[in-house]
């Protein structure tokens, strides 16, 4: 995707998966299985995938080459979204976190309201990659096929968390997967940001500089969360951290099907209004949140901005050399969402700062008025 415009991207994989959904899809047919689910018998339809695959970038060739003829009216986004994004496996043996970003999300999805809107997610496994790589592939799909995407997009998104791990829960139980992950996605709809969330991801948003807090993890040492799981039997643990039935730290996910129902599936969610006021948005993995505090993300990400003229590109790369170099050991990914042009954010800051003058409240600031000035005159 190199050079190529993300939004022509979107539009012709769009196109392309309707016209392969309008192929009679019986010839991909791999096999028909059963599974048991609590007691009833269902007789489920598997296709070929790599047959699939095939067909779908021969459509995507043949719309190509009809679009080269005459490209049709693409509506670019009205927002300013800018996204940094960076993610090492660290010390780890291998890297299950995964993550999506769509900006161009009603392209995706043939939504052709006058309402733009964006879909960021990060994911972070355990026990194996399968649940990490479902969810990144499944759950924004689930969310733009809702039949409230238009109406009541926190429900959509919401809802399709549990979709996502019912789907998931199906295929563990019939290729003896184990693995699980958490999730944390946001939706930004026009004016307003809706979110979601099963496990220990986190999303935060910084509003003029301040650090807002806009949920809360799931883990087990919550008291809501201990009761939960101690009304349905299962116990919570401390063995290094709090564990449920001393194995996982976190009390919910998408799959781990030998934990279900102490691990929920039951997505918690939010919505929030955005006035303009907001500089960016934070998707990140505990990896990250185990080490940085959000006041600290404010303060790394100036100092970066400052470094670096305004630009907000490599952001999230100074985030995680940030939380690597405090100590955490474990997969790290973070997604900045830039709301607002990060030179206007890095404008405001020297402007704020001039305001305060050389007195005791310059020299109580956590940045220099003196470095910001320099950095941005370079």
């Amino acid at each position: 995707s190199r050079g190529f415009s993300p939004l022509l991207a979107a539009s012709l994989i769009h196109a392309a998966v309707d016209e392969v959904l309008r192929t009679d899809l019986t010839e991909f047919k791999k096999q028909s299985v059963e599974t048991e689910e609590e007691g009833d018998e269902e007789r489920l339809t598997l296709l070929d995938g790599e047959s699939l695959q095939r067909c779908f970038f021969n459509k995507l060739r043949d719309v190509c080459f009809e679009w080269q003829k005459q490209l049709p009216p693409l509506r670019p986004l009205k927002r300013f979204l800018l996204v940094s994004i960076h993610a090492i496996r660290n010390i780890r043996r291998k890297m299950e976190d995964r993550h999506v970003l769509l900006p161009e999300f009603n392209q995706l999805f043939g939504l052709s309201d006058d309402i733009d809107r964006a879909y960021f997610a990060v994911f972070d496994g355990h026990g194996g990659v399968d649940a990490a790589n479902y969810s990144a592939t499944h759950l924004h799909v689930n969310v733009g096929l809702h039949e409230e995407i238009v109406k009541n997009p926190a429900k959509a998104l919401k809802c399709s968390f549990q979709k996502t791990d019912e789907m998931f829960l199906s295929k563990a139980k019939r290729e003896r997967l184990r693995s699980g992950t958490t999730g944390v996605s946001a939706l930004i709809v026009g004016n307003k940001l809706h979110i979601a969330w099963l496990g220990d991801s986190q999303v935060m948003l910084v509003q003029q500089g301040n650090a807002v807090t806009l949920m809360e993890p799931h883990k087990p040492e919550r008291e809501d969360e201990r009761a939960r799981i101690e009304a349905l039997g299962g116990c919570v643990t401390y063995m290094d951290c709090w564990r449920v039935n001393g194995t996982l730290a976190v009390s919910r996910a998408i799959g781990d099907v030998c934990q279900k129902p102490y691990i929920s599936g039951d997505a918690d969610g939010d919505s929030f209004e955005l006035t303009g006021s907001e500089d960016y948005l934070l998707l990140a993995c505990d990896g990250f949140f185990d080490a940085i505090k959000p006041y600290e993300v404010v303060d790394l990400v100036l100092d970066h901005l400052m470094q670096t003229k305004g630009v907000g590109l490599k952001a999230a790369e100074r985030l995680v050399a940030a939380a690597k170099e405090n100590g955490s050991s474990d997969n790290i990914t973070v997604l900045v969402v830039f709301l607002r042009d990060p030179q206007d954010i890095l404008a405001d800051c020297l402007r704020d700062t001039k305001s305060l003058g050389a007195g005791d409240d310059a020299q109580g600031s956590p940045f220099n008025f003196l470095s910001c000035e320099a950095a941005a005159t370079q």
